[in-house]
């Protein structure tokens, strides 16, 4: 059965690739929101147009009065992007200017600490320096500069330097190298205590991470040359180790971990200041320790341990939150979903807290007094996620946003209110306030009204999700853009994929710029496709792990069966099949117009993966194992070895400066073409990154596509 969720523009007005990346189509969003981390308010950016400035906003949840300008950049200015965060008693901002990215997460800034009743502004520190962190009770802030810990005393002013050994490519101390920040999604290694006496951290020893190195073009006469430490599928990583710092008495100790370990990915403390936990995963990420250590008495030991056939995801490694009493909420998948569990100050389990054929997707707080959890879920289908209550006993459910769309909620201090903000194909992101014990919608902050407005002008296809059949006969979800009029005698098909571990491109949310260039296309005859094959996430781990040690080959039957099945319509031209990706979904477009080019015409390549003996052991190593290991899930499913196959058109893209999938892929790829004579076609986008943005690129891309597909499908 298809479900409709979409709406038809009623005039004619056609879209442009400079509408969607000219921010026609863009929404209006609640930027800089944050729950005041004391008071039962909110705070969030506001640009004040008359002064040109930025100010910090704070606001009443309820009837949402702003009730005071905490910071304004008319009377400090500023250049560049801005960024902040109250120190937990509120009486002080730390500020980041001038913020600049180095990979996806992390970024270097110029850091102001602003006194609210002095009105005194302080620089931090001289330069640039990266993850300024308040201390619990405010009075310091811990940052990293040139791979070396500090700190400082914001009473005294003096910083404080806590490790001397960092270096460039060698050592780090306190933020993650290259594939941690990646892989494990985190820019902050070191955790201050709850009392804001000790610090807790990570050294990265990089010393033995092979290095790689790009050509930076840049505007100078010679190109320059720009080398990190990359660990390839099967190399070495860095050696990690676990430190703690005692202000009082200045002292640092490493924490000896007696068994072998290969990763290193969380640590947290408990509510004893004197108590830290982390956890260590293996090479292959399928046994996991988690550890706690007593500083008092210089001991660790393992309270948690746990195994998997094939991996533990990411998602499970987060969301442990430790209770006042000692006990401990965490998610993991024994059953074969995400859910929560509670267990002892030892480790014991207690008792399973969410349960269903459903996936826990995010985690938002434990409030102690009113004894519950609240989180997001897919109870309401995988296309969608909503937020819920539950109490420890895994009692009292109830749900507290629309059961359909995608809800995510920033709660208060109290966690009285949220914010949530929501969205369906049909509804732009919508910002409401709402009761946390009911869900009931107290007012709406911003609805985006403008630009449904906007959109009416503007001619709109359908945008249906339906299921369709997968190779083995699994219903796969998928949504299905039909074109807006007759053009060809019978209808071509473009199919947009990701498909990688754990990803859903079909989801029921407000449409992104990839959604209107579907609609461009729709509107010149063309049926758009997107399916999340075996693999992809939201379905629980059976589904997403059916992929283990053979990424790419359950993906592409799925998807070729359905692209196979939509040419036997009627309608449906079978020689003008096309199918584009970006990252794992340019790998799946270069595979199937290698392996499967009896079904597919034409494919467009972005940033792909063309060998996964190129990325990183992280990721690569989670779903496929070593190559040393498993040599044939490598290379059976590498289009690099696949080119003598080749037939069709193909647009292969990519940035020159891309640090996450290396230009090593695409030029290795072209190279096994042209040698075996077979013609394509390339662009490189010169010093752009795995996202291929800046001044007019995306234009430039995206009317690349455009005019390839219009001129070969």
């Amino acid at each position: 059965m298809w479900i409709i969720l979409s709406f038809v523009g009623q005039a004619q007005k056609p879209i442009t690739i400079d509408d969607i990346w000219g921010g026609t189509f863009r929404p209006q969003y609640l930027y800089g929101l944050k729950a005041m981390p004391k008071s039962d308010k909110y705070s969030k950016l506001d640009i004040n147009r008359a002064y040109n400035a930025y100010e910090i906003g704070i606001y009443n949840y309820v009837g949402q009065q702003k009730t005071e300008t905490a910071f304004t950049t008319k009377d400090f200015p500023f250049v560049g992007y801005f960024n902040y965060e109250f120190s937990p008693d509120e009486t002080k901002i730390l500020i980041a200017t001038q913020v600049k990215s180095i990979y996806r997460h992390s970024t270097r800034a110029i850091y102001y600490v602003y006194d609210r009743k002095t009105k005194r502004l302080e620089k931090l520190n001289k330069g640039f320096v990266q993850e300024a962190s308040f201390s619990p009770q405010g009075g310091k802030v811990a940052f990293v500069k040139d791979n070396n810990l500090f700190y400082k005393d914001l009473k005294t002013s003096k910083t404080f330097q806590i490790t001397y050994d960092g270096k460039k490519n060698h050592i780090i101390n306190g933020l993650p190298d290259w594939v941690y920040e990646e892989e494990f999604s985190y820019s902050k290694a070191f955790e201050w205590n709850m009392d804001g006496t000790k610090i807790a951290f990570v050294k990265f020893d990089e010393s033995e991470v092979p290095e790689f190195s790009m050509i930076k073009y840049g505007e100078d006469l010679y190109p320059k040359v720009e080398s990190f430490k990359y660990p390839k599928a099967g190399e070495k990583n860095s050696k990690v180790s676990l430190y703690v710092y005692d202000l009082k008495n200045k002292s640092l100790k490493n924490i000896p971990i007696k068994e072998k370990f290969e990763y290193l990915p969380r640590i947290k403390w408990t509510y004893n200041p004197d108590c830290l936990t982390f956890i260590t995963l293996n090479r292959l990420q399928n046994n996991l320790k988690l550890y706690k250590y007593n500083d008092n008495f210089k001991k660790s030991g393992i309270i948690v341990e746990r195994k998997s056939n094939t991996y533990i995801d990411l998602e499970t490694i987060d969301n442990l939150t430790f209770l006042p009493n000692g006990q401990f909420i965490w998610s993991s998948e024994e059953d074969g979903y995400n859910h929560f569990y509670l267990y002892d100050a030892k480790g014991n389990k207690i008792r399973q807290i969410t349960q269903g054929n459903w996936e826990v997707t995010d985690f938002y707080g434990y409030d102690k007094i009113l004894g519950k959890i609240f989180y997001q879920s897919t109870e309401t289908g995988s296309l969608n996620r909503a937020i819920y209550s539950i109490d420890l006993k895994g009692k009292n459910k109830k749900r507290l946003s629309p059961p359909k769309g995608t809800s995510d909620a920033e709660f208060s201090a109290n966690h009285k209110y949220f914010i949530n903000t929501y969205s369906t194909t049909k509804i732009p992101y919508t910002f409401t306030v709402n009761l946390s014990e009911t869900g009931k919608v107290l007012d709406t902050i911003l609805d985006n009204k403008a630009l449904i407005d906007k959109l009416k002008n503007y001619q709109l296809p359908e945008k249906v999700y339906t299921q369709v059949e997968g190779a083995d006969g699994t219903m796969l979800n998928a949504y299905f853009i039909e074109p807006v009029k007759k053009i060809f005698k019978k209808t071509p098909i473009l199919i947009y994929q990701y498909s990688g571990p754990n990803v859903q491109t079909v989801r029921n949310a407000w449409n992104s710029s990839n959604d209107y260039y579907h609609f461009l296309l729709a509107q010149k005859g063309y049926m758009v496709v997107s399916v999340d094959p075996r693999g992809t996430g939201g379905r629980g781990a059976k589904f997403k792990k059916l992929t283990y040690k053979q990424l790419g080959k359950l993906e592409l039957e799925d998807v070729s069966k359905v692209a196979k099945d939509l040419a036997s319509r009627a309608d449906i031209d079978e020689n003008r099949i096309g199918i584009w990706g970006w990252s794992f979904g340019g790998f799946m477009a270069s595979n199937a117009i290698m392996k499967k080019n009896d079904v597919f015409k034409l494919a467009i390549a972005v940033a792909p993966v063309t060998n996964w003996r190129f990325y990183d052991t992280v990721y690569t190593e989670r779903y496929l194992q070593t190559p040393q290991e498993n040599p044939e899930g490598y290379d059976q499913n590498s289009p690099l070895f696949f080119t003598k196959n080749f037939k069709g058109k193909f647009l292969l893209v990519h940035g020159s400066g891309d640090d996450n999938v290396h230009l090593q892929n695409s030029m290795r790829l072209a190279r096994n073409l042209q040698e075996n004579d077979k013609p394509f076609d390339e662009m490189i986008y010169t010093d752009k990154n795995h996202g291929i943005y800046g001044k007019k690129t995306r234009n430039h891309l995206y009317h690349k596509m455009l005019n390839y597909i219009l001129n070969n499908l």
